[in-house]
């Protein structure tokens, strides 16, 4: 099973590294979009380093990825290793194939090609921090970003890319840059959906009220949904609040919130997002 699991994510390594050098060979190199990356670093620093692009990036990625081994260990290098060996090999296989195509095939509207190497770049990047690896470049300097400060991964990565933009913005002017920015944002969202893929969308509920007992054997007995009792202490009466804490699937909030009503009419209820759940009682419970 474990060797199973590690080839699935080899596969997973792979597949996502083919799609970010898809973008780069047939979108931003073609249509010099300023995104973030190796490639928009090369894209940005080009009119100052006279160096044939692909080659660019593979002294780039390389030199990147001796920072992700220095800071983010070598268990990560190795996954990484892979992608430093497949990311520059696909940007060279579908270059020559770019050259195939009849002139001008992938030549558009900027701000469009900005989209569509977002959304691919993205969803790349999203499936190899699914299996903590990364494509190399500029994501491991966004991975050591999140990693010492928490910032979540699609966030991390939007921030570096940022930071490349500005550096397009002096040597290219405003507008390439703007149009580089619409890039990083449907990245910086891709990537988080990549990420989350799969995993159980669900709403954390804290009900405080004075008939908490009853709101609980609902959640218990009715929903089938687990229940955590937190203590709780109002800030102006000073009084003890039990707050009942529950997980629930999306599609159960207005039953739940209607229940509530009718068993207390002056509960207070707090409803946050939760991106992923895993768990018996939730993952298992009943759809």
């Amino acid at each position: 099973m474990e060797n199973k699991n590690k080839i699935f994510e080899y596969l997973m390594i792979v597949f996502g590294n083919l799609l970010v050098a898809i973008a780069v060979s047939f979108f931003i190199l073609p249509n010099n979009i300023l995104t973030g990356g190796v490639a928009g670093v090369v894209v940005a620093i080009q009119p100052l380093v006279p160096i044939d692009s692909v080659i660019l990036i593979d002294i780039l990625t390389v030199s990147l990825f001796l920072l992700g081994f220095l800071f983010l260990g070598k268990q990560f290098a190795a996954r990484t290793l892979l992608s430093t060996i497949v990311y520059p090999v696909g940007i060279s296989i579908f270059s020559i194939v770019y050259d195939l195509f009849p002139k001008g095939t992938f030549i558009m509207e900027p701000y469009l090609a900005s989209i569509y190497a977002g959304l691919i770049c993205g969803l790349g990047l999203g499936i190899c921090f699914r299996v903590n690896a990364s494509t190399g470049g500029m994501d491991i300097p966004a991975l050591i970003l999140h990693k010492y400060t928490h910032i979540s991964s699609g966030n991390s990565v939007a921030i570096i890319d940022v930071l490349t933009i500005l550096l397009g913005l002096v040597i290219h002017g405003l507008e390439p840059a703007l149009i580089g920015i619409l890039s990083v944002f449907t990245s910086s969202v891709a990537i988080n959906r990549a990420v989350l893929l799969g995993t159980e969308n669900a709403l954390n509920c804290m009900i405080i009220s004075d008939k908490w007992i009853d709101i609980r054997n609902y959640l218990v007995n009715e929903m089938e949904r687990g229940v955590t009792i937190l203590d709780g202490i109002g800030g102006y009466t000073e009084q003890y609040h039990p707050v009942v804490m529950c997980v629930i699937k999306q599609k159960q909030l207005s039953l739940l919130k209607s229940k509530i009503m009718e068993i207390d009419s002056s509960a207070f209820i707090i409803v946050n997002n939760v991106n992923e759940v895993h768990g018996e009682g939730f993952t298992y419970g009943l759809e």
